[in-house]
């Protein structure tokens, strides 16, 4: 199974009243295994940049402007996603610009129905519990450290883990290695049909810190305690 967990940022909330999308950022999922082709696009949104929406990720209308409109990146975003289930934060919002953004140019509309909303997934998990991405991260573990704005590919990198560890760990029906008959097309920064690496598994939360202190614990426990044995075993 290929999954796309990805993000978007915009200059604002409604591209209905001409907001645009101004980075793409995508994560390829393998069996529930990242395998190391991301995607990231910056486009020129053809517009000025509110400072409301610079103040959330950072980019500025001086950084966009010399980069790509959406029409000249939309086919590497379409081939990278093609054939995958899409895997979104409050879906309705990204693909809703999506959308507005592939109606401009006459491309296709993405439909629902390959989409997991990964929000909707943590309010049946957690009813009545703070859902944002923020608040998932603290609530599962997941290291959000180096999210100090948002950021559409470090955002995806970050829903990854928390969309694995929804669905109950981050090998949910023990796959522990793609299948090279399930390589999807499109390619991060290259081209359909390149070498595909091999699954990756996200980079670890334990410090070295943490590892020695529980080392430490472990040796005070005694030879015979069961931690000691699964170690030495």
């Amino acid at each position: 199974m290929r999954e796309i967990v990805m993000d978007t940022e915009t200059t604002g909330l409604d591209p209905e009243t001409g907001d645009r999308i101004v980075e793409i950022g995508a994560v390829e999922l393998l069996n529930h295994l990242p395998t190391g082709r991301v995607l990231q696009l910056y486009i020129n949104p053809e517009r000025d940049m509110p400072i409301e929406a610079e103040r959330v990720h950072g980019l500025s209308a001086a950084f966009l402007r010399d980069k790509p409109k959406f029409a000249e990146v939309a086919q590497e975003f379409i081939d990278f996603i093609e054939g995958a289930t899409l895997v979104i934060h409050n879906a309705a919002f990204d693909i809703g610009f999506l959308n507005a953004e592939f109606a401009r140019i006459g491309a296709p509309a993405i439909t629902m129905d390959r989409v997991v909303d990964t929000l909707q997934m943590a309010r049946r998990r957690f009813p009545g519990s703070p859902a944002s991405l923020d608040a998932l991260c603290k609530r599962l573990g997941v290291d959000n450290s180096a999210r100090e704005k948002h950021g559409a590919l470090l955002d995806s990198e970050i829903l990854a883990e928390v969309y694995l560890e929804l669905m109950g760990g981050r090998q949910p029906d023990l796959v522990l290695a793609p299948s090279g008959s399930e390589a999807g097309s499109g390619a991060a920064g290259g081209h359909a049909g390149a070498p595909r690496p091999a699954a990756r598994p996200f980079r670890p939360r334990i410090t070295e810190a943490e590892a020695e202190a529980h080392a430490a614990f472990v040796a005070e426990l005694g030879p015979d305690s069961v931690w000691a044995r699964l170690t030495q075993g």
